[in-house]
């Protein structure tokens, strides 16, 4: 259940659940804030065949961020992580996430948003489909799990929208850095992830390394130390879309043998998030 993106197409309406977040956010973030001076963002970033080939830059891009603060609470530093694999089943594949579900069920101050018309993690062994075979036919020949078992994708766009919160509350809040798992990245120039401050400009994009092969694991993570305050992450996970449910099986295996038989198309989930403590905005 998959398609390729036409760059002719108009973006679907975004989730009405999550609309609120955004403005309430956006409404925060209109208070003045003091332009400020850049220095260049800490970068790590790995790709290979399995998870000890990223684990060291994952580890690093850890300590650099700092203490782990689970769920809930709010601290003056250190981070915050998203392995999806404590997702409940009622919450998982074929089942759809909530936008703000790691702010309201699980709170560690994060809503998602996507042009798309959801998000969806993956399904648990002897529950339902694993690893998006449910959406695709074989999709978990192609991907990998870096913390098993459960990966995370949006629905009907491979964009993904982050915005901070206070942890619990609809307080809007920034994070020194963030950084993300990608499995299945096969090109270059297909998948990133780009960084904005409260005043909509753009502080660093980078391209996720790829790895040959189908079951790799990539990492990239940003971390800024002079100042820098991320408002809002946006993640593009490749260039096809998973979710069209409107797709028949002999549909979706038409859809499959076109992108083969075009090429350069690249079909990427998201497996563990990790991002500096959001701090509130004054």
């Amino acid at each position: 259940m998959e398609r390729e993106i036409r760059e002719t197409e108009r973006p679907r309406t975004w989730i009405k659940d999550a609309f609120g977040w955004l403005f309430i956010a956006a409404a925060t973030a209109t208070a003045a804030w003091p332009a400020t001076s850049f220095a260049a963002p800490v970068v790590f970033a790995a790709a290979g065949l399995t998870p000890a080939d990223i684990q060291g830059a994952v580890d690093e891009f850890r300590s650099f961020l700092g203490d782990n603060n689970n769920v809930g609470g709010t601290f003056k530093g250190g981070r915050r992580e998203i392995n999806w694999d404590g997702v409940p089943d009622g919450f998982s594949a074929p089942n759809n996430l909530p936008a703000n579900f790691f702010n309201k069920n699980s709170p560690r101050g994060v809503v998602f948003f996507t042009p798309g018309f959801g998000f969806q993690v993956s399904g648990r062994a002897g529950v339902a489909p694993i690893e998006f075979d449910n959406l695709r036919r074989n999709a978990s020949h192609k991907f990998a799990v870096f913390s098993p078992p459960r990966l995370f994708t949006a629905l009907g766009s491979p964009i993904t929208e982050i915005l901070f919160f206070v942890p619990g509350t609809a307080h809007a809040a920034t994070s020194r850095g963030f950084g993300s798992v990608f499995t299945d990245v096969d090109r270059a120039d297909s998948t990133k992830i780009e960084y904005f401050d409260v005043n909509g400009a753009l502080l660093f994009s980078g391209f996720v390394p790829p790895a040959r092969g189908d079951e790799t694991l990539s990492f990239l993570g940003v971390a800024f130390d002079a100042g820098e305050e991320v408002f809002l992450v946006r993640i593009t996970s490749g260039d096809v879309e998973l979710g069209d449910r409107e797709l028949g099986e002999r549909e979706r295996g038409d859809r499959e043998r076109e992108d083969r038989e075009r090429g350069g198309r690249d079909l990427v989930v998201m497996d563990d998030f990790i991002y500096g403590e959001p701090q509130p905005i004054p």
